[in-house]
């Protein structure tokens, strides 16, 4: 595993950094530790990553408790399978929460070279971001919020016409995320792998280990990122409360 990466989950889920290497599942009762990613989600109810074949789960004294009595022996490369989770969704209902969104994340540790002669690249950093808000063509790129704070901005340009914008947050001081949008007359013409490519290395020049998360679903964005130099690193749900 990536030493950043262990590094960054280990304060993520309250635990240190022996335990996210050991084979053993792991449960802990969550506390805001300095350093952690920071999401929009205002309360953490509970949190899993499945990684390298373990579960590792943070949150709420009563709701983690039940969580690893259930799966303190579950294999954690199945921990998400939908069996899994329909069954999480049933036990979880107890404390008045359920399933909020499941992700898988990957990370890139090597630049990469980026042929760039088919477009006009044009990188834009803090304030310089402030030109795009406000903008709907951009919700994944950017999010315009005090945390996480959106730090950089590749655009790809072709005579004039913008046809994709991927963006950085700072989630951690460790760990940047990338999101991307790109124009619907140009999808399908690798301007998304360009661009996250390009983000990626920028990323890494200022030292910090770039990551990358989609829908399972979002088989074209998986593809982008695969395309880009990232591979898969791990997964992650979060739980919050049913709305009534």
């Amino acid at each position: 595993m990536n030493e950043i990466l262990a590094k960054q989950l280990a304060i993520d889920f309250c635990t240190d950094i022996p335990s996210v290497y050991s084979k053993e599942n792991i449960f802990t009762e969550y506390k805001p530790i300095q350093g952690r990613r920071i999401f929009r989600e205002a309360e953490c109810f509970l949190k899993v990553a499945s990684v390298n074949g373990k579960i590792l789960a943070s949150g709420k004294k009563e709701i983690i408790e039940w969580t690893k009595e259930k799966y303190k022996d579950v294999n954690g490369a199945w921990f998400m399978d939908m069996e899994s989770l329909h069954e999480l969704e049933s036990g979880l209902s107890k404390f008045g929460c359920h399933v909020g969104q499941a992700h898988p994340f990957y990370i890139a540790t090597k630049k990469s070279e980026v042929d760039r002669k088919d477009y006009e690249i044009k990188i834009f950093v803090g304030k310089e971001l402030e030109q795009f808000r406000g903008d709907d063509r951009f919700g994944e790129a950017f999010l315009f919020e005090d945390v996480p704070k959106d730090e950089i901005g590749v655009g790809a340009y072709r005579d004039g016409k913008l046809l994709g914008m991927a963006g950085a947050t700072s989630d951690s001081d460790m760990m940047w995320q990338i999101g991307i949008n790109v124009m619907p007359e140009a999808e399908g013409f690798g301007v998304g792998s360009t661009l996250v490519t390009i983000l990626k290395n920028e990323i890494l020049d200022r030292g910090k280990l770039p990551f990358y998360g989609t829908s399972m679903s979002h088989i074209a964005s998986q593809r982008v990122a695969l395309a880009a130099g990232f591979l898969p690193a791990w997964s992650e749900l979060y739980c919050e409360v049913i709305s009534r």
